[in-house]
């Protein structure tokens, strides 16, 4: 009985993480493109390899550039669109209907700061020369507003990243 009820569990245990993977690789070939402006910070951890430490525009317009946040909640800020798909904030929600060209992001308070998703972009070592022109992070927004980072961009808003290799 014990042994049926162990593998029970990890079976489901299985289920529930391929069902959590499947949802954010729908979400980053489905969700709607979203792209921020950057403020890289750091870009460099010797204790976890190399990345880039990230802040955003839209977070600084909302809150302020390099305060911490406090008494403020999780909740989600309305971006607008431009033409190129580059999202500059308008407002935090408040639960009214977005207008044309405005897209909710969720946002989660962590340490006292805003957090889109996440705060740093992780590269392979050696690999930061591909990633030091980042003006712009690709994000995959879900109809929650929840995001995935997808990739860096320059200011032109080419994707960064190694070139691909030769078979």
């Amino acid at each position: 009985m014990r042994k049926a009820i162990a593998i029970g569990a990890g079976v489901l245990l299985l289920v529930l993480a391929n069902w959590a993977v499947f949802e954010r690789e729908q979400q980053l070939t489905e969700g709607r493109v979203v792209l921020l402006e950057l403020a890289p910070v750091d870009p460099r951890s010797l204790m976890q390899g190399d990345y880039m430490a990230l802040r955003f525009k839209a977070a600084d317009d909302a809150f302020g550039r390099f305060g911490r946040v406090k008494d403020v909640a999780d909740g989600r800020l309305v971006v607008k669109l431009d033409a190129r798909g580059v999202g500059s904030f308008v407002r935090r929600d408040g639960g009214e209907p977005l207008g044309e060209g405005e897209v909710a992001l969720r946002y989660r308070i962590r340490d006292e700061r805003v957090k889109f998703a996440t705060n740093a972009y992780f590269f392979q070592e050696g690999h930061a020369r591909y990633y030091q022109q980042a003006r712009y992070g690709e994000f995959r927004v879900a109809p929650s507003g929840e995001l995935l980072l997808a990739q860096l961009r320059d200011a032109k808003l080419e994707r960064l990243g190694p070139p691909p290799r030769s078979p």
